[in-house]
């Protein structure tokens, strides 16, 4: 067996959900993503021009977030930016 340091020890307890984790796994459970996914496929944009788009399972659950909450562009757009670096995974299919 590997000898542990004490980052590992610090990381690899459980910790407390917080509400922001609760609200997203609860946002999983309601909302038929792979559904939604298959109607908006073929309408979304390919990416052959231009900006290449963002994928196909982020850009809804961001547009819901921006709904629900009232946010203005930048703030969802602040938003998506702290969830993925923060590595929660609310953008994962």
């Amino acid at each position: 067996m590997p000898q542990r340091s004490f980052s590992s020890l610090g990381f690899d307890r459980p910790h407390k959900q917080t509400r922001r984790e609760r609200f997203l796994a609860e946002m999983e459970i309601v909302v038929p993503w792979a559904a939604l996914s298959a109607l908006i496929e073929p309408h979304y944009p390919s990416g052959e021009r231009g900006r290449p788009p963002i994928g196909i399972e982020k850009m809804p659950r961001i547009y819901f977030l921006q709904q629900w909450f009232n946010m203005s562009d930048p703030q969802a757009e602040d938003l998506a930016r702290i969830i993925c670096t923060s590595g929660i995974s609310v953008f994962s299919a």
